[in-house]
């Protein structure tokens, strides 16, 4: 439908109606012109704290009923002596401003002082200490994640970028895994029990988990502070992936977790291998194996063509000729060196054998003289060793006699 036009008409008596800018600056005029809101001083819990690369830095101020946007320019924040951070409780000097182009309300901070612990960040400490003293934080403790994971698992909001992120990276990275998707509600006071109850739906049918939700504020995440949540993590079968927020968000539950990741969309990629990435490894180790097939074939070829040819008649017959040759020359030169070394050794053996002739006892039969000896051999040297009745044998140089001795006497 067409818009209508309606020119507005001023009447007497009636006040003329302002723009949106006019009251806007009016409205600002009026703020800045009151004293009561000029160096005020605000205490509250910081929340939602955002630097920005300019050097600002924004927050909001809250209390248990109420909240203000506040902004620390540059020069006052480099000046301002401590760093502000989620949870802390603070007094501010400030001037409440208004900007005409959003139509809110801000307190510029001008100073700051801590005025001690907000109650989130005193029960994020609790809970942080209390699980660090029984060793849910230890390195130890943490697992590696699968190298080639069959089935992920992945507890999150059904709704959102976040699970449509997750799922997207790990089918193009890793199309061949199983995904299965336990949803669960990431804010507000039920996500803690919905998200131990999505957990273990998952943690004993998956390989690996991954607990994930997008950036928020303090109190957006605060589920993942859960004290039952942690224990849940740290039971959990399966290794878990925490992805909570933006990388600045740390929670209990990325303390307890086995890996961290900075976002969602990169504990996907932790969990996946590349499957581009390993097709081409495999397509690589593929053809060094083929080579090394190839080389090794090659190698038995050359070794078996190599066999062939000694094999063959030709090289037989080179072989016999060769063999032949050497023979012949070995044995032209026993021929010479034979006849030799025969003739040496054998006046060497006639010179050994005249002095054993000179030594030996048939030499002494044939001069005459008679060797006695007992049955078994042995000879008798001297006349003690031989007693009445023994027998004997007498040994001369043409042959033996037995005799047995009937008297003995004594050397004259």
């Amino acid at each position: 439908m067409d818009p209508i036009s309606v020119t507005w008409e001023n009447r007497p008596g009636v006040p003329p109606a302002l723009t949106v800018t006019q009251l806007a600056r009016i409205i600002r005029d009026t703020v800045r012109a009151n004293p009561i809101l000029s160096r005020i001083l605000v205490r509250g819990e910081v929340s939602n704290l955002q630097p920005a690369p300019s050097g600002h830095v924004f927050f909001t101020l809250k209390d248990a009923t109420a909240q203000l946007s506040c902004t620390v320019f540059r020069e006052d924040a480099e000046v301002l002596g401590f760093d502000l951070e989620d949870g802390m409780d603070v007094v501010v000097s400030g001037d409440v401003d208004v900007f005409p182009r959003r139509g809110s309300v801000q307190l510029l901070v001008k100073a700051a002082t801590p005025a001690g612990v907000g109650a989130f960040w005193a029960a994020y400490q609790k809970t942080r200490k209390k699980l660090a003293a029984e060793g849910l934080f230890d390195a130890a403790r943490k697992r590696p994640l699968p190298s080639f994971p069959r089935t992920i698992g992945v507890v999150t909001s059904e709704i959102g970028a976040v699970v449509h992120d997750i799922v997207t990276i790990l089918r193009r990275r890793y199309p061949i895994a199983h995904i299965v998707v336990a949803p669960a509600l990431v804010q507000g006071p039920e996500a803690p029990a919905s998200l131990r109850r999505a957990l273990a739906v998952v943690s004993d049918r998956v390989d690996v988990v991954i607990v994930a939700r997008g950036g928020g504020s303090l109190e957006d995440l605060w589920c993942f502070n859960d004290e039952g949540l942690a224990r849940a993590i740290a039971a959990s079968r399966a290794p878990v992936v925490s992805a909570i927020g933006h990388e600045t968000d740390v929670t209990i539950v990325d303390f307890v977790a086995d890996v961290r990741a900075a976002t969602p969309s990169a504990a996907a990629e932790l969990v996946s291998p590349d499957a581009t990435e390993l097709m081409a490894r495999i397509n690589g180790a593929g053809r060094s194996l083929i080579g090394e097939i190839h080389e090794a074939l090659r190698s038995v070829r050359n070794r078996a063509m190599a066999l062939r040819e000694r094999l063959s008649p030709r090289a037989l017959q080179r072989g016999v000729e060769t063999n032949r040759s050497v023979l012949e020359r070995s044995f032209a030169g026993l021929s010479s060196v034979a006849p030799r070394e025969v003739t040496r050794h054998r006046g060497r053996l006639e010179a050994i054998g005249r002095r054993l002739d000179v030594l030996s006892p048939l030499a002494t039969l044939q001069r005459g003289y008679a060797i006695a000896e007992r049955e078994d051999g042995h000879v008798v040297a001297h006349a003690a060793e031989v007693e009445s009745g023994d027998a004997l044998a007498v040994r001369f140089q043409d042959g033996r006699i037995r005799v047995h001795v009937n008297e003995e006497m004594e050397e004259p």
